[in-house]
């Protein structure tokens, strides 16, 4: 048959470890046999990301900036021991947060729902939609070694050299401090996104944090809510038949694991990376979570929940057969697929996008799958299989999906 013909690229950003590994098994097998892929490609592998000090992952940003959709490999944050693992200049900071603060916006994460796979939770039985803001708070954060017994204070100095300060802690000895920040514009964007998504979906919206602690923070935050909602959004939301309300975040966690799910639950940056994490397990695995960002600006990147996969890839480099998911990645790039063709106005990319995930849904539905789902599914005889033989799986079933279409 013919490939599907792409009329702009994708920004194409690579990644680490056994994500690596699984990212060109993924285009070898399920997108070059079918699609003339075009892409503008960035190794964001830490070697090269510590060869060019970092320049790469900005100038993968940016190409996303110029094209308006990316797709992601899971990458590295290297801390102490990673630095010496791979004899690092320096201890970069996360390249996701880089490129997330470059491009704003709000990243959604979704489980991918698939029978046989029943959630943890008991009383879940529609998704969890998590909405984690993308800039700022602990990722853009300033940090110290406090040697010892001293002052630490917070100080601003305006345009004008006039300064305000609050103590932060009178130091009897050693210790560590950190200041973080974030801008009215990108909490803005935040709310809007996530009401405008809540809409689209018809879904209630819940909003989190700690303001009753953090109390010009936080309460920074869920005042941009209510204010936006008030103002731009309530009388939608009530035409729709959706809520919205603002609760604490131990409140939140608690009326989560009792909900029947089927909302979307707002987070600022690092309650949303931890949080998401939560809900993606409880759901099945961690491999089974989709993850976009939203940018206000129109800029999409699509990327896999989850981490490098550390564990399976040391067995891969001993030659062992490992059982690794890529389903997030898989649906990292039909997502991508999905948005770059409506965009273009190229509905054969869109539609392979589309049968790209029913393909991967339909293999695991058979009773094939790989070893994290095999040790949880209520299917009955489920097989499971190697990273490789499941992606091959998906690839015939594609091939029937592409010829009957």
């Amino acid at each position: 048959m013919d490939k599907i013909t792409m009329n702009t690229p994708l920004v194409e950003m690579d990644g680490d470890e056994m994500t690596r590994v699984l990212w060109k098994m993924i285009k070898d097998e399920l997108i070059l046999p079918f699609v003339d892929l075009k892409t503008e490609y960035y190794d964001l592998g830490l070697k090269h990301r510590d060869e060019t000090g970092d320049r790469v992952t900005i100038d993968a940003a940016n190409a996303a900036k110029k094209y308006g959709v990316a797709v992601k490999c899971a990458t590295i944050t290297p801390n102490k021991a990673r630095v010496e693992e791979y004899g690092l200049k320096e201890m970069w900071k996360s390249p996701n947060g880089t490129i997330r603060s470059i491009l704003d916006g709000t990243v959604f994460r979704t489980p991918i729902i698939v029978k046989g796979i029943e959630p943890y939770v008991r009383s879940w039985k529609k998704p969890i939609v998590m909405a984690r803001h993308a800039y700022g708070d602990v990722y853009k954060a300033a940090e110290m070694r406090i040697p010892g017994e001293g002052t630490c204070e917070l100080v601003f100095k305006d345009a004008d050299g006039n300064t305000a300060a609050e103590v932060i802690h009178k130091f009897k000895g050693p210790g560590v401090v950190q200041g973080m920040h974030n801008l009215d514009s990108s909490i803005y964007s935040f709310a809007r996104s996530c009401f405008a998504y809540a809409a689209d979906q018809r879904m209630d919206l819940w909003f989190a944090s700690k303001d009753t602690i953090s109390k010009k923070y936080d309460q920074h935050f869920k005042l941009i809510f209510e204010e936006i909602y008030n103002n731009e959004y309530k009388e939608l939301f009530e035409k729709l038949g959706i809520s919205y309300f603002y609760t604490l975040i131990d409140d939140a966690v608690a009326r989560v694991v009792k909900s029947e799910g089927g909302f979307v639950w707002a987070l600022k940056n690092y309650d949303g990376d931890v949080m998401s994490d939560l809900v993606a397990s409880a759901f099945g695995s961690l491999a089974m979570m989709t993850s976009v960002l939203v940018s206000p600006h129109g800029y999409y990147e699509y990327e896999a929940a989850h981490g490098t996969v550390q564990r399976h890839y040391y067995r891969y480099l001993k030659g062992e057969q490992t059982s690794t998911n890529p389903m997030a990645t898989i649906f990292a790039w039909s997502g991508a697929f999905k948005k770059r063709g409506e965009m273009d106005g190229n509905p054969a990319l869109v539609k392979f996008g589309s049968m790209l995930e029913q393909a991967s849904i339909d293999v695991i539905e058979s009773g094939k799958m790989t070893g994290d789902l095999a040790s949880i599914t209520t299917l009955p005889d489920a097989v499971s299989l190697n990273s490789k033989d499941f992606i091959r799986e998906i690839r015939a079933r594609l091939t029937v999906l592409m010829a009957e279409s």
